[in-house]
């Protein structure tokens, strides 16, 4: 790094304070990095039936993922909810453990984009429609009325791309890389 200081200084000289500007700010462009996921919505709805969870994820896929997604890999996107009871004698307890899983594929013969939730699937023609279909979920019943007693509870909520179900070598290349970190949290107490 010392090396390229006399370097940079010298061609600063020559070319003047505005390059020296945009080189600082492009510097700053990439140093900086925006967060991958953010819930735009989370809503808790307690009723007679039971606790309902309703959320909305606002995210862009890297170019490392959209580029494995159009060479025919599928992607996995978990939604996890766990409800808990306060206890000022032990650990909290654990009422309710809730999964939703999302699969997203490009099919290249169709040029069109597949989400499969359980047993269905839908067809996109675009890859923003498709983002918006495995990033929402609405009145998703986490526990039944009779679980929730009087105490004090919390969610956890958990939203990101499973990169353990991607292929094995995939696994295995692309560990510790950031463009493939993609994870939002939040925790939530009920009135």
């Amino acid at each position: 790094m010392s090396a390229w200081v006399p370097l940079l200084a010298g061609w600063v000289r020559h070319a003047g304070s505005a390059v020296l500007a945009a080189l600082l700010l492009s510097l700053a462009a990439v140093g900086a990095r925006a967060e991958p996921v953010s819930l735009d919505s989370f809503e808790l709805t307690r009723s007679d039936e039971g606790l309902a969870l309703s959320f909305a994820a606002r995210f862009e896929l890297s170019k490392p993922i959209e580029e494995a997604l159009q060479k025919g890999v599928p992607l996995f996107f978990v939604a996890q909810a766990e409800v808990f009871r306060d206890r000022w004698y032990w650990t909290d307890k654990r009422l309710a453990n809730a999964t939703r899983t999302w699969r997203l594929a490009f099919q290249p013969l169709t040029r069109k984009y597949r989400v499969t939730y359980g047993g269905l699937s839908q067809h996109y023609d675009s890859l923003s429609d498709a983002l918006v279909a495995v990033s929402r979920s609405v009145n998703w019943k986490l526990v039944d009325a009779p679980q929730l007693d009087d105490g004090k509870h919390y969610v956890e909520f958990s939203y990101q791309l499973d990169t353990t179900q991607l292929p094995r070598p995939m696994q295995i290349g692309i560990g510790g890389q950031s463009d493939w970190q993609f994870k939002a949290e939040r925790t939530r107490r009920l009135n």
